[in-house]
Protein backbone atom coordinates (compact mmCIF):
# COMPACT_ATOMS: atom_id res chain seq x y z
CA UNK A 1 0.00 0.00 0.00
CA UNK A 2 1.29 3.46 -0.91
CA UNK A 3 0.21 6.94 0.12
CA UNK A 4 -1.94 6.94 -3.05
CA UNK A 5 -4.08 4.11 -1.62
CA UNK A 6 -4.97 5.76 1.69
CA UNK A 7 -8.64 6.76 1.77
CA UNK A 8 -9.36 10.46 2.19
CA UNK A 9 -12.42 12.60 1.70
CA UNK A 10 -12.54 15.68 -0.46
CA UNK A 11 -13.44 18.98 1.15
CA UNK A 12 -16.92 18.38 -0.30
CA UNK A 13 -17.13 15.11 1.67
CA UNK A 14 -16.71 12.69 -1.22
CA UNK A 15 -14.67 9.49 -0.82
CA UNK A 16 -11.34 9.87 -2.57
CA UNK A 17 -7.61 9.25 -2.33
CA UNK A 18 -4.45 10.79 -3.66
CA UNK A 19 -4.56 8.01 -6.28
CA UNK A 20 -6.03 10.33 -8.91
CA UNK A 21 -2.80 12.31 -8.64
CA UNK A 22 -0.45 9.32 -8.87
CA UNK A 23 2.32 10.00 -11.37
CA UNK A 24 2.44 13.70 -10.48
CA UNK A 25 4.82 15.49 -8.17
CA UNK A 26 2.80 16.73 -5.19
CA UNK A 27 3.30 19.36 -2.53
CA UNK A 28 1.14 18.26 0.41
CA UNK A 29 0.42 21.07 2.89
CA UNK A 30 -1.59 21.29 6.12
CA UNK A 31 -3.40 24.60 5.75
CA UNK A 32 -5.38 26.99 7.96
CA UNK A 33 -7.50 30.05 7.22
CA UNK A 34 -6.74 32.17 10.29
CA UNK A 35 -2.98 31.77 10.67
CA UNK A 36 -0.20 34.31 10.28
CA UNK A 37 1.12 32.02 7.53
CA UNK A 38 -2.22 31.91 5.65
CA UNK A 39 -0.90 34.32 2.97
CA UNK A 40 1.21 31.35 1.79
CA UNK A 41 -1.95 30.33 -0.08
CA UNK A 42 -1.01 32.93 -2.70
CA UNK A 43 2.37 31.32 -3.41
CA UNK A 44 0.89 27.81 -3.22
CA UNK A 45 -1.69 28.67 -5.86
CA UNK A 46 0.99 30.30 -8.02
CA UNK A 47 3.13 27.13 -7.81
CA UNK A 48 0.13 24.98 -8.64
CA UNK A 49 -0.60 27.06 -11.76
CA UNK A 50 3.05 27.44 -12.76
CA UNK A 51 3.88 23.72 -12.75
CA UNK A 52 0.48 22.08 -13.41
CA UNK A 53 1.22 21.38 -17.07
CA UNK A 54 4.46 19.67 -16.04
CA UNK A 55 2.83 17.09 -13.78
CA UNK A 56 2.68 18.95 -10.47
CA UNK A 57 -0.09 19.69 -8.00
CA UNK A 58 -0.43 21.31 -4.59
CA UNK A 59 -2.70 19.39 -2.22
CA UNK A 60 -4.22 21.02 0.87
CA UNK A 61 -5.37 19.39 4.09
CA UNK A 62 -7.04 21.87 6.45
CA UNK A 63 -6.13 21.33 10.10
CA UNK A 64 -7.42 22.95 13.29
CA UNK A 65 -4.77 21.58 15.67
CA UNK A 66 -2.63 24.70 15.88
CA UNK A 67 -4.19 27.54 17.83
CA UNK A 68 -7.68 26.70 16.53
CA UNK A 69 -6.77 28.52 13.32
CA UNK A 70 -9.02 26.46 11.03
CA UNK A 71 -12.35 26.53 12.89
CA UNK A 72 -14.64 26.64 9.86
CA UNK A 73 -16.85 24.04 8.27
CA UNK A 74 -15.82 22.46 4.98
CA UNK A 75 -18.08 24.91 3.14
CA UNK A 76 -16.61 27.91 4.94
CA UNK A 77 -13.07 26.71 4.22
CA UNK A 78 -13.87 26.19 0.53
CA UNK A 79 -15.47 29.62 0.25
CA UNK A 80 -12.57 31.35 2.05
CA UNK A 81 -9.92 29.67 -0.11
CA UNK A 82 -11.74 30.38 -3.34
CA UNK A 83 -12.87 33.94 -2.60
CA UNK A 84 -9.75 35.14 -0.78
CA UNK A 85 -6.92 33.34 -2.55
CA UNK A 86 -8.44 31.93 -5.76
CA UNK A 87 -7.39 28.42 -4.75
CA UNK A 88 -7.89 25.86 -7.52
CA UNK A 89 -5.68 23.07 -6.18
CA UNK A 90 -7.27 19.98 -4.59
CA UNK A 91 -8.42 20.43 -1.01
CA UNK A 92 -9.26 17.50 1.19
CA UNK A 93 -11.18 17.11 4.44
CA UNK A 94 -10.06 18.76 7.66
CA UNK A 95 -7.73 16.29 9.39
CA UNK A 96 -5.54 15.93 12.44
CA UNK A 97 -1.85 15.80 11.58
CA UNK A 98 -0.50 14.99 15.06
CA UNK A 99 -1.56 12.84 17.99
CA UNK A 100 -3.57 9.67 18.38
CA UNK A 101 -6.14 10.74 15.76
CA UNK A 102 -3.47 11.61 13.17
CA UNK A 103 -4.76 10.92 9.66
CA UNK A 104 -2.99 7.95 7.99
CA UNK A 105 -1.65 10.22 5.23
CA UNK A 106 0.17 12.20 7.91
CA UNK A 107 1.30 9.05 9.71
CA UNK A 108 3.19 8.20 6.51
CA UNK A 109 4.47 11.74 5.94
CA UNK A 110 5.67 12.52 9.46
CA UNK A 111 7.89 9.42 9.46
CA UNK A 112 10.15 11.27 7.01
CA UNK A 113 12.84 13.60 8.37
CA UNK A 114 13.37 17.19 7.26
CA UNK A 115 16.70 18.57 6.02
CA UNK A 116 18.01 18.60 9.61
CA UNK A 117 17.18 14.92 10.07
CA UNK A 118 14.14 15.57 12.27
CA UNK A 119 11.10 13.39 11.68
CA UNK A 120 7.94 13.39 13.78
CA UNK A 121 5.17 15.80 14.51
CA UNK A 122 4.09 18.66 12.30
CA UNK A 123 5.33 21.91 13.90
CA UNK A 124 2.54 24.26 12.78
CA UNK A 125 0.24 25.12 9.88
CA UNK A 126 1.74 25.14 6.37
CA UNK A 127 4.32 22.38 6.80
CA UNK A 128 5.08 21.03 3.31
CA UNK A 129 5.97 17.59 1.97
CA UNK A 130 7.18 17.20 -1.60
CA UNK A 131 6.18 13.81 -3.00
CA UNK A 132 7.79 12.24 -6.04
CA UNK A 133 5.52 10.82 -8.74
CA UNK A 134 5.83 7.37 -7.08
CA UNK A 135 4.52 8.76 -3.77
CA UNK A 136 7.78 8.73 -1.84
CA UNK A 137 8.79 11.86 0.03
CA UNK A 138 11.52 13.87 -1.70
CA UNK A 139 11.68 16.72 0.83
CA UNK A 140 10.04 18.13 3.94
CA UNK A 141 9.84 21.87 4.49
CA UNK A 142 8.90 23.42 7.81
CA UNK A 143 6.08 26.00 8.06
CA UNK A 144 8.14 29.18 7.76
CA UNK A 145 9.78 28.01 4.52
CA UNK A 146 7.66 29.76 1.94
CA UNK A 147 6.37 27.90 -1.11
CA UNK A 148 8.38 30.20 -3.41
CA UNK A 149 11.64 29.72 -1.48
CA UNK A 150 14.47 28.86 -3.94
CA UNK A 151 15.06 25.57 -2.09
CA UNK A 152 11.43 24.54 -2.60
CA UNK A 153 11.45 25.59 -6.26
CA UNK A 154 14.68 23.65 -6.90
CA UNK A 155 13.26 20.55 -5.21
CA UNK A 156 10.08 20.75 -7.30
CA UNK A 157 12.07 21.16 -10.53
CA UNK A 158 14.32 18.22 -9.62
CA UNK A 159 11.36 15.93 -8.96
CA UNK A 160 8.95 16.74 -11.78
CA UNK A 161 8.00 13.68 -13.80
CA UNK A 162 10.26 13.47 -16.85
CA UNK A 163 7.63 11.89 -19.07
CA UNK A 164 4.53 13.86 -18.08
CA UNK A 165 2.25 15.01 -20.85
CA UNK A 166 -1.22 16.46 -20.70
CA UNK A 167 -3.55 14.26 -22.55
Amino acid sequence: MTIFDIPVKTLAGQDSSLGSLEGKTLLVVNVASKCGLTPQYTALEKLHEQFADRGFAVVGFPCNQFGGQEPGTAGEIAEFCSATYGVTFPMFEKVEVNGSARHPVYTALTAVPDANGEAGDIQWNFEKFLLRPDGTVAARFRPRTTPDDPEVLAAIEANLPADYYLG
